[in-house]
């Protein structure tokens, strides 16, 4: 086809549980409109989608992949994502640039949790959706329960629009219920048409009347003629289905089996003739220092792209895809940055279909492409020809809190993860790298443990080098509880000028963070010039406390008094002297374990509030309050504090007792004294470790 329009794009975003079929459905889609010319299959590893190896490897998505087809004209951008709540980020990128959502439902399991979680991301992303209830080439699949499920939790604006003809628990063909045909498809999605056979009108008109009582509540004209029992003409009905996906109104329900290429170019049809253009919602959020406002889409305006995915591609370098925001782009253009300020030129534009990159010379305003080798320009950037500073609105990653130590396997390869884990964060914002000199360890965070798997195995494959997973180290703190007067004396002699230190010191607990130090000296038995040197052994020795080594915190010291020689003390004296009194002192100021704890916030179903309070009494979590979650109809946001050393594995445990429905997020509060048996254990292993 010529130059693509933006009346004729359709940006289509496919959501659902995992091996709910979303990439099968894209795979029939680009085998229908002839963009390839065999049907891959995610078992043979052979789809257009899911090329990287890993993807391969493990036969499920790992990111959001462009694969554009055509059909009728109309250039159909599928935007295919993960179904494991592990790559959520993924998803989150996706629906930022989707102007539509198409939510993949097994025609066997029915509604999963990934069923829930992608109406509920594409309800925040205020875009308009629509079901396909796959699979129905399985004997087990039942239309009439799944739809009934839809329905139930999703309410009356779902309704059908294909379904499947049954006979004896066997799919013999699908029903249009607008045009009121029957299809029996072949084996290459081609189908034949013809009226309803008999047996199946009752079906047919039952399902149709639900179909109608969806489309009258899109309008009172309609709504009137429902309850009068007017004809509802063809032409009534198609425009209030269109009308009602745009607006969210109206959830269609196709159905099919994608494998076997059933009912997928109905789906295709619909698409094509009712879904939004990317000019349907008429403005984009920017953010300004105000917030978030709107701006209108200009397809014809000054051009603007924004990068909502990067990849790090070892051979082509870094690969930024983007969405055209407003006006058009070609190649050799230049554009500024406006989150660096720097500008870069678009030396080529690339339609992506799985991996296969197509140079183009221009995009129109709504449609997505990629360019490489920007050199400041990372995701979540604007980049415009406007002097204005535009930025349009972030996809907000979800935060990653499952935390790993990470360690090479070989000696020497520190640099080589250190280049490897630093070019995956620039296309993965779910991911978070620390180097805690504290702990002496490196930490590595995603969304649970089958994402760092995948970062492991990147880290191998992309950049050579072979790590360890191991626990997360925990950093405590030591105080003390009791008031105590320490000395501490520093003398030695060896020829010449000898070493002289001794000073009194009285410690007891502070009120402040840190260090509190005073001299209450009197008759000059430490010089004052002496005083500095005090305060900095006292500072060097905070780093270490007397129980396991873990920072001191807190600590109120006063200089009382001492004694000092005329030719032998200096600073260094005085500052091992401060040393020894710390040592010597604390142990017997009732030294204790401080562990931090912070405040954890749970959004989850009211029906497992107690099983989930439960698993925070075994993690010794203290319950502040619940209340309802004003954002999620039916769920209860619990508070909590949580000794961190008890939240390793929350990630995992919630999405277990969840089934992936929970969310939480926890921030660090304050460090409070561990219970005697827990600071046994800590103190023990700091102990195995020093002796290692």
């Amino acid at each position: 086809m010529g130059k693509v329009l933006t009346k004729n794009i359709r940006n289509i975003c496919l959501l659902g549980h995992g091996s709910s079929g979303k990439t099968s459905i894209a795979e029939a889609m680009l085998y229908i409109g002839g963009e390839t010319d065999r049907l891959g299959k995610t078992t043979d590893g052979n789809t257009v989608c899911d090329y990287d190896a890993e993807e391969i490897k493990r036969g499920f998505s790992l990111s959001t992949t462009i694969a554009p087809v055509t059909w009728k004209d109309i250039k159909i951008n599928i935007i295919d994502t993960p179904g494991y709540l592990d790559f959520s980020g993924e998803v989150m990128q996706g629906i930022r640039v989707a102007d539509s959502a198409i939510i993949a439902v097994d025609g066997k399991a029915g509604i999963e949790v990934g069923t829930e979680l992608g109406w509920e991301y594409a309800t925040d992303a205020g875009i308009p959706k629509a079901f396909f209830i796959n699979k129905f080439d399985d004997p087990e699949a039942r239309f009439h329960r799944v739809f009934g499920a839809l329905r139930e939790n999703f309410g009356l604006s779902v309704c059908p629009i294909i379904i499947p003809m049954i006979d004896a628990d066997k799919v013999v063909g699908f029903l249009d219920l607008i045009d009121m045909e029957s299809f029996i498809f072949d084996d290459k999605g081609g189908y034949t048409s013809s009226q309803i056979p008999e047996p199946f009108m009752e079906t047919a008109l039952k399902y149709r009347t639900m179909l109608y009582e969806s489309i009258a509540e899109t309008s009172e004209e309609l709504m009137e003629k429902f309850f009068s029992d007017e004809e509802i003409t063809r032409d009534e009905a198609m425009e209030a289905i269109h009308h009602g996906i745009i607006t969210g109104s109206i959830v269609p329900v196709f159905c099919g089996s994608a494998t076997k290429l059933w009912g997928v170019r109905n789906l295709l049809d619909a698409i094509a003739g009712s879904f939004p253009r990317p000019t349907a919602k008429g403005a984009e959020k920017i953010i300004t220092d105000g917030g978030i406002k709107e701006v209108p889409i200009e397809k014809e305006g000054t051009p603007s792209i924004f990068v909502f995915k990067t990849i790090a591609d070892p051979f082509v370098g870094k690969m930024s895809f983007f969405k055209v925001m407003n006006g058009e782009i070609s190649r050799d253009m230049t554009l500024r940055n406006t989150t660096t300020d720097s500008t870069e030129k678009l030396a080529r534009i690339y339609i992506m279909r799985g991996k296969k990159q197509i140079e183009t010379d221009s995009l129109c305003c709504g449609d997505i492409g990629m360019t490489a080798k920007l050199v400041n320009t990372n995701t979540n950037d604007t980049l415009t020809a406007s002097s204005d500073a535009i930025k349009y609105a972030h996809t907000k990653f979800p935060t990653p809190y499952y935390s790993r130590g990470i360690q090479p396997l070989s000696k020497g390869d520190e640099d080589k993860i250190s280049l490897g884990i630093n070019r995956l964060l620039e296309e993965d914002l779910t991911l978070k790298y620390e180097n805690n000199p504290e702990t002496k360890q490196i930490l590595i965070s995603g969304l649970g443990d089958i994402h760092l798997d995948v970062i492991v195995s990147k880290l191998k494959n992309r950049f050579g080098t072979s790590v360890m997973l191991t626990d997360p180290k925990i950093a405590y703190r030591e105080a003390i509880k009791k008031k105590v007067q320490a000395e501490g004396k520093h003398k030695k002699q060896s020829g010449g000028h000898g070493q002289y230190g001794h000073v009194k010191i009285e410690f007891s607990p502070g009120e402040e963070e840190g260090l509190t130090f005073t001299e209450s000296i009197f008759g000059g038995s430490v010089p004052k010039n002496f005083h500095p040197a005090v305060e900095k052994g006292l500072l060097e020795s905070m780093r270490k406390g007397v129980l396991a080594g873990f920072p001191m915190i807190s600590l109120k010291a006063n200089l009382y008094d001492g004694s000092y020689h005329d030719v032998d003390s200096s600073e260094m004296s005085f500052k091992l002297a401060a040393g020894i009194a710390y040592r010597e002192g604390l142990k017997n100021a009732n030294p204790i374990i401080l562990e931090p704890i912070g405040t954890l916030n749970v959004s989850i179903p009211e029906s497992i509030v107690g099983d989930i309070i439960g698993d925070l009494n075994k993690r010794r979590g203290r319950v502040l309050g619940m209340s309802p979650d004003e954002h999620r109809k039916g769920y209860t946001i619990i508070e909590a504090e949580v000794p961190k050393a008890e939240m390793t594995d929350y990630t995992i445990t919630l999405r277990s007792i969840t089934q992936g429905r929970g969310r939480f997020d926890y921030d660090f509060t304050r460090y409070e004294e561990a219970p005697a048996q827990i600071a046994q254990k800590i103190i023990a292993d700091a102990k195995t470790e020093a002796d290692a």
